[in-house]
């Protein structure tokens, strides 16, 4: 029944955030664009009855926001820790309803194939840092349970080079009500977005633990030495181990699933 209850609430959300992109949006100012998308997502998480644990710790802006990616659901929590414009793969631009949703919400869409895309992706990144705001993406390109780090694709962090900004590394944990590592919200291998949404919905007491890690300097440095950076601050952070942990049969354990942000 709660289930159900939240999963209703969600839909309904969903529809008024589509109405507030069509209508109000193009009303406002950029500030309160932002203000409105932090609401919506702290609103999402309390319906979904998932408690976000960030502390009182202010983001420093510009900064490019790099964490690493287990749900969908992380988009919404950085979002209602600081709004940012999210990069995005390409194909996303032509999902329904969530394509043109991302379109109105500063999403940067980043293109696999073209270099030359991915070069003019890159540039309007560091544009969107030049003018002062944050920007946030998932340098694994992909997500997973939770009980590993992915290398980070050093070609993000190039965009923080060039407008000479920080890049601020971000670590998610989701936990069950006893504090114990909790695998609901994880978005990978052949799970729909509906299945997933049931199953956050369904899991007790579930907690989003945030880390604001130590920024990093990006003016004047190597995009490479930068990934590096922030791919070891996160992994220090989740307590995970130096080196990818394998399945029995030698195997990366970590899912599939291509990042939808």
């Amino acid at each position: 029944m709660i289930v159900a209850f939240r999963l209703a609430r969600v839909g309904l959300h969903l529809v008024g955030g589509l109405a507030t992109a069509a209508v109000v949006y193009p009303l406002v100012g950029r500030p309160a664009r932002l203000r409105l998308k932090q609401r919506w997502s702290r609103q999402l998480l309390a319906m979904l009855g998932v408690r976000l644990n960030a502390g009182a710790a202010c983001l420093s802006a510009p900064a490019l926001l790099v964490a690493n990616h287990v749900s969908w659901l992380d988009i919404f929590a950085i979002n209602a820790l600081a709004p940012a414009a999210f990069v995005c793969k390409a194909d996303v631009r032509d999902w329904p309803l969530i394509g043109w949703l991302c379109e109105r919400t500063e999403t940067i869409f980043m293109p696999r194939a073209s270099r030359s895309a991915a070069k003019q992706a890159g540039d309007a990144i560091a544009v969107r840092l030049r003018q002062g705001g944050h920007v946030a993406a998932f340098p694994e390109g992909t997500t997973s349970a939770g009980g590993d780090l992915l290398p980070f694709h050093g070609a993000l962090f190039q965009s923080a080079v060039d407008a000479g900004c920080r890049v601020q590394p971000l670590a998610l944990r989701y936990m069950d009500g006893n504090g114990r590592p909790s695998t609901a919200a994880a978005y990978c291998g052949d799970t729909t977005l509906l299945q997933s949404m049931r199953r956050i919905a369904a899991a007790p007491a579930l907690q989003l633990q945030l880390d604001i890690l130590p920024p990093i300097d990006g003016q004047g440095a190597d995009r490479r030495r930068l990934a590096a950076a922030a791919h070891q601050a996160i992994r220090h952070a989740l307590s995970l181990p130096q080196e990818m942990r394998l399945d029995a049969a030698g195997t990366s354990a970590t899912c599939v699933r291509l990042a939808a942000a």
